[in-house]
């Protein structure tokens, strides 16, 4: 009888809520229609004329309260009916109301019930203003709300006119105190922000805003990942595929720790406050990532997640964790509403760890902040976002704006996937690592005509059944295609699909295949390396012409120009033969002389030490002690100084044709250090980029302020009729026909990707650890 009162009774409740809540909306009309804030030149709280007199106002709180209560008790005596004919009743009712009840009507009144519980306190807000306003107007103190006109403050009175037309736009204005008056709008404006001048009538004595604990902790190497798995959370298929992952490596990661730890010589290390925000996980940015994870979708951005939030939390920094918006206003501490408002305390985190989808998130609720917080913010962009697209007043005005990019951050507060970009920095991920005894089992066990295809996902197989049958003539092809019911008719009868495998049965498989063959499609994943860390050749097409933005619907409206010559570029520079090979697909002829030249091969396992546990770690490690995006940068040549050396602080190396850094020559602290400077000229049309990898150098963009000086060009011997600094993302350059030399006048321009075919470019490049291209000799 009980459950079937309870049953029968809940749509009865709803009835009666819905009573409840019209009754509310009598109270909004009696407040006339003050709720309302669609029109901008309206003011529903405006305090001059539209509020009613208090006890007014409250006498319809009053009746409105009373008159709830009498249906609360009403419900209360219905609830207690137990005899047949009144449950009957009650039936009839329930099925009635259920046949008018939209589908979520219960989730809709709740969510309008809470509405409405945070206008009433707002009521009564107003209702407190209003009396305050009306003392103000007794004690004369109304003449101290006029808008000033003070020359420092140039903005103040249109940002007031702004606020008396908007104010409502955003309940943040509200919740901090601007109630629709001309006082609370100056109150907001100087003391929120910074439009107009402090009010001398103001009482300034309150405790000034509290900051950041100067007590430095000391961040402790973690071993035990049980906390960091806690933490990860529930509740999305992409997050257990993450745990399953750190998982799957904690005992890498403790070993890695620990070798650390002996190689820094278990110096101390500053704990940083770190807050994770994966936003392309949120529900806020459709989560397209978590649905496919059981269907053959990408896997690699969320490879490279758990590493990177395992790779911090083993490094012993304070970490926090966030997958919603919600939760990101949280940590934060962002007022509510729409973003328009900005933080006054100070930002609980050293650092901020996201991607672009977060990076708008944070834009949309930080508001203002946004601007004076960014250089803690570090965005993990896969395909790298080079400076041109970076720059917002530049990309606009050059052709560069896409839908990324076009922040204005320091272009290494960027961080990619691969070592591709060297004006961004290499974050990467990690790739499970064989012990001796497994790689001799592996060699042991290799199957030397065995094939596995690179491609989960159906359409990767569209078109490649000329390759298929070649490939076929001399090896048994294995493939791990996911389908539903019926298999596809794309991958051929000969084919041994094995459907969608878990990672450890995917491992044994490669361990067995000899090949690993990519075609054409995706790009730059992580799959490649953990095939040739499992004694696997890679065998990847090469591209003509190279894939671009300006040739490729994959790369379009990505802020990068970078030029892909294979589907691995990484597999093909840095690790090359034999473990890959990159061959002209097209050509029927080397791609069958390719596959018979693998299977006479003799590979052994092989992975770069930067995609060890321990190679991300000493990376990661590295950014967080050396990498400072919020100090600004000291000018160069220092302004008002005396040089500590006679004539150019460049000098020829020994036994070399490069340039480096005079050991005498002052300079500001700088990372890299100053000793690793590669000084350069690049041919025409070609980029630093290029130039330095010819020397088997990398660009450094750090060292940019240091040659963008007539002292590189002299050094170098280039002849100047003019030097000019401009906005442009090819200089430091110069023209050898024309005799003209440019500077870069903004530093967001520096660019080690940039190129013309007109100028010649002046690059600074840098030493490079081998296997920890990020790093040179002396970073750690």
């Amino acid at each position: 009888m009980v459950r079937r009162c309870l049953v029968t009774f809940k749509p009865f409740r709803i009835f009666v809520v819905g009573i409840g809540f019209f009754s509310l909306c009598f109270l909004m009309t009696s407040l006339g229609g003050q709720f309302s804030a669609k029109r901008l030149g309206d003011s529903p709280f405006t305090m001059r004329t539209e509020v009613m007199g208090v006890v007014e106002s409250r006498g319809v709180l009053r009746k409105i309260s009373d008159m709830l209560e009498v249906i609360m008790k009403r419900v209360d005596s219905l609830s207690r009916l137990d005899n047949t004919s009144d449950s009957r009743r009650l039936d009839e009712l329930s099925s009635a109301i259920n046949r008018m009840q939209p589908a979520g009507l219960v989730e809709r009144i709740q969510a309008i019930a809470q509405n409405v519980s945070n206008m009433a306190v707002r009521v009564e807000q107003i209702l407190q203003n209003s009396m305050a306003a009306g003392r103000a107007v007794r004690d004369g103190t109304t003449g101290q709300c006029e808008i000033p006109r003070d020359p420092r403050y140039p903005d103040c009175p249109g940002k007031v006119e702004w606020m008396r037309a908007r104010w409502t736009s955003d309940p943040c204005y509200a919740f901090y105190g601007v109630d629709g008056s001309d006082c609370s709008f100056l109150i907001y404006l100087s003391e929120v922000e910074w439009f107009c001048p402090p009010l001398a009538w103001r009482n300034h004595t309150t405790p000034p805003t509290p900051k950041k604990s100067s007590t430095k902790r000391q961040a402790a190497f973690r071993t035990d990942l049980s906390s960091l798995l806690e933490q990860v959370g529930t509740g999305k298929e992409s997050l257990s595929f993450m745990k399953r992952r750190i998982r799957r490596l904690a005992a890498q990661w403790s070993t890695a720790a620990q070798r650390l730890d002996s190689k820094l010589h278990r110096r101390w290390r500053e704990q940083k406050k770190i807050l994770v925000h994966v936003g392309f996980l949120t529900e806020e940015s459709g989560d397209v990532f978590s649905p496919k994870v059981l269907k053959g979708g990408p896997l690699g951005e969320m490879v490279q997640w758990a590493d990177i939030l395992t790779a911090l939390y083993v490094l012993g920094h304070n970490l926090k964790i966030s997958v919603s918006v919600k939760e990101l206003q949280g940590f934060l501490g962002v007022p509510p509403g729409r973003g328009s408002c900005p933080l006054t305390g100070p930002l609980p985190f050293d650092l901020i760890y996201t991607d672009y989808h977060g990076l708008q998130q944070m834009r949309q609720h930080m508001g203002l902040s946004l601007k004076r917080h960014k250089c803690h913010i570090r965005v993990i962009d896969t395909f790298g976002t080079e400076p041109a697209y970076n720059h917002e007043e530049y990309a606009t005005l050059h052709g560069y704006r896409t839908n990324w990019g076009y922040w204005n951050l320091n272009s290494r507060q960027y961080m990619t996937m691969f070592p591709h970009t060297p004006d961004n920095s290499f974050m990467g991920f990690v790739t499970e690592e064989l012990n001796s005894t497994e790689k001799r089992s592996i060699q042991l066990n290799k199957v030397r005509n065995m094939a596995v295809v690179y491609g989960k996902e159906v359409s990767m197989w569209k078109g490649k059944e000329r390759f298929l049958q070649i490939l076929h003539r001399y090896m048994e092809v294995h493939g791990t295609v996911y389908y539903e019911t019926q298999r596809p008719p794309e991958v051929p009868a000969f084919v041994k699909n094995h459907g969608l495998l878990p990672q450890h049965e995917l491992q044994t498989l490669l361990r067995r295949a000899k090949l690993f063959i990519g075609f054409g499609f995706p790009y730059e994943g992580p799959a490649p390396l953990e095939a040739i860390a499992n004694g696997c050749v890679f065998l990847q097409p090469k591209f003509h012409p190279p894939h671009s933005s300006l040739n490729h619907e994959f790369f379009r409206g990505k802020p990068t120009s970078r030029e892909v010559s294979s589907q691995h570029p990484y597999a093909e520079q840095y690790i090359g033969p034999p473990h890959v090979i990159t061959v002209d697909f097209n050509n029927s002829d080397e791609f069958e002389s390719s596959v018979r030249e693998i299977m006479r091969s003799q590979v052994e396992p092989y992975l770069p030490y930067e995609y060890t546990c321990e190679g991300m770690l000493e990376r990661v490690h590295a950014y967080i002690q050396h990498q400072e995006f919020c100090i600004p940068e000291a000018p160069f040549p220092l302004a008002n100084s005396s040089r500590a050396w006679q004539g150019n602080p460049f000098v020829r190396l020994p036994n070399s044709t490069l340039l480096g850094w005079a050991s005498n020559a002052s300079a500001p602290t700088c990372w890299p250090p100053l000793s690793a400077l590669r000084l350069l000229e690049s041919a025409e049309g070609q980029s630093c980029v290029d130039a330095c990898r010819g020397a088997d150098l990398v660009c450094e963009p750090a060292f940019f302020r240091f040659i963008n000086n007539k002292d590189a060009l002299v050094r170098l011997e280039v002849q100047c009729e003019a030097v000019e600094s401009e906005m442009n993302h090819i200089f430091p350059a110069f023209s050898v026909q024309r005799r003209e030399c440019g500077l870069q006048k903004d530093p967001l321009l520096f660019s080690c990707a940039g190129l013309s075919p007109k100028y010649r470019r002046v690059c600074p490049c840098r030493d490079f650890r081998r296997g920890q291209v990020a790093l040179c000799r002396d970073c750690l």
